[in-house]
């Protein structure tokens, strides 16, 4: 069994005792979140580790096609609308001028995995890991975030945090591992700041 094996060995037994473990990837737009990501889940699948991610988006977004029978539920004032077919199942809830939910309150819908992966909701209490991009020009996030637990980036850096390169795939999965926190943690991280 390699280091990564036992690695993901190790993260699939705290989850089944513990529940579901919850990791950030934080950074600016641009620096290639969900393009990492795109390539971690692979990975992480072939070590028989179940995934899900939360994805926050900064505005007015659809997930649904203009016309379409639940578009058209959604326009006519439904709070919720629900699609199933045999392939999947999607869940639509309206706010209609309520607040945005936080974290906890997502984590909540989700149905139980070994890893969460938030992408996004840099400035939620939640440990993270910090893709930074150099040629993106923004500053990085962890000398002011002290829920980032370690940085992906294409650049030297100086810190004492763990590091890794952006096309280090195993490297950054089991950076993200070994840095994730249980929901409970999460939750309890995010009622501290309330």
């Amino acid at each position: 069994m390699d280091c990564f094996a036992a690695l993901a060995m190790t993260v699939m037994m705290a989850g089944a005792e513990n529940g579901m473990k919850v990791i950030g990837l934080a950074g600016w737009s641009g620096a290639g979140k969900t393009t990492l990501l795109t390539r971690v889940i692979p990975h992480l699948l072939k070590e028989g580790i179940r995934v899900s991610v939360i994805k926050h988006a900064h505005h007015a977004f659809d997930v649904d096609i203009p016309g379409k029978d639940s578009w058209r539920h959604r326009q006519s004032g439904a709070t919720e609308v629900l699609v199933s077919s045999t392939q999947r199942w999607a869940l639509m809830h309206e706010l209609r001028g309520a607040e945005e939910p936080r974290l906890p309150e997502l984590l909540a819908k989700m149905s139980r995995v070994d890893l969460v992966v938030i992408e996004g909701f840099k400035r939620e209490p939640h440990r993270k890991i910090e893709v930074f991009r150099a040629a993106n020009g923004k500053p990085f996030l962890f000398p002011d975030d002290p829920g980032v637990a370690g940085i992906a980036t294409d650049t030297a850096v100086e810190t004492t945090l763990p590091t890794a390169h952006l096309d280090d795939i195993e490297a950054v999965a089991a950076m993200m591992l070994t840095s994730a926190i249980s929901v409970e943690e999460v939750l309890a991280r995010s009622e501290a700041e309330s």
